[in-house]
């Protein structure tokens, strides 16, 4: 059994490599909600539970499992920070449980490096550990900064949720885990028609996207949210920068703030804007921040 309150952080490429505020904002939340990120050395890109995986399932398996490898080693369960992470992950887990053969054929390879895959450690994203181990009271006793009146915008998109049967995290059509989530530091959660949606990040056309992303940031736009809160670094960078693509294809201005979960609940927690990286987003959230009269320009460091 794995360590209680202890666990293995997977961040993964995008975070680490485009994101890293992501990366703060998590680590400064779990502490204060007595979550101990046991880091270890080694891992490569999960990889990709999309492109890669189409590609060829078998290496894609087999790369998996190696970074699985690890957090067995270690006795503990892996925490991952991405939809997508936990997507390959958990499906990695569900096939190599399900099928002897492909186990088998996985540790084949994983032999010539000296590694063996036995499916002792547990794959979750990092929302369901604040949900089901420290609990949605334990995150409401960590806020200091309440954030009253907000309206956040909710979007789930793919891979969080589906397949159902291999993530198991929620109801795939009517989840609640980020309203409840949302809800415990004080914000008001805003279902929009199309929280469920794909991004569109992964559909290979030059027009599919663009007007996916469309109907889902009007469908946010039109119910007057101070910003979109999501658990994902790919919907981030498509609803974040593809806002600038938007206002040139299709000549319509969108200001909706992109904001992942845990700078929401580091605000919530009273740390200040710049310890979250909130300055490094290209929609700037500077509405949101003067209704916490916050000016986003801080250069005070809240007390640990």
């Amino acid at each position: 059994m794995a360590e209680q309150g202890k666990y293995i952080p997977f961040f993964g490429c995008m975070i680490l490599g485009k994101y890293p505020q992501f990366e703060a904002a998590v680590r400064l939340t779990m502490e204060r909600l007595g979550v101990e990120l046991v880091d270890i050395e080694g891992f490569t890109c999960c990889p990709d539970p999309i492109f890669y995986k189409s590609h060829d399932k078998l290496k894609w398996l087999t790369i998996a499992a190696r970074n699985l490898c690890l957090a067995e080693a270690r006795g503990l369960d892996l925490v991952t920070c991405c939809s997508g992470c936990t997507a390959t992950f958990a499906e990695t887990v569900h096939y190599l449980g399900h099928d002897e053969g492909l186990k088998r054929e996985v540790n084949k390879r994983l032999k010539k490096i000296g590694m063996q895959y036995e499916g002792t450690s547990t794959v979750r994203h990092i929302v369901t550990v604040v949900r089901d181990d420290v609990g949605l009271d334990a995150v409401a006793a960590s806020v200091t900064r309440p954030l009253e009146g907000m309206r956040v915008g909710i979007h789930y998109g793919c891979h969080l949720l589906k397949p159902s049967n291999v993530m198991q995290v929620d109801d795939p059509d009517r989840p609640e885990i980020l309203e409840n989530l949302v809800r415990a530091i004080g914000a008001q959660a805003i279902e929009h028609h199309e929280k469920v949606l794909c991004c569109g990040k992964a559909c290979m056309d030059d027009q599919i996207p663009a007007r996916m992303l469309l109907d889902i940031l009007l469908s946010v736009e039109k119910l007057g949210v101070h910003c979109l809160g999501l658990i994902c670094p790919t919907c981030f960078d498509e609803y974040d920068l593809g806002q600038i693509r938007l206002a040139r294809l299709f000549d319509k201005k969108f200001d909706i703030p992109i904001i992942y979960y845990f700078q929401l609940l580091g605000l919530a927690q009273g740390f200040a804007p710049e310890e979250l990286g909130l300055q490094f987003h290209k929609i700037k959230a500077k509405g949101m921040l003067a209704e916490l009269n916050l000016n986003g320009n801080e250069t005070k460091v809240s007390a640990r």
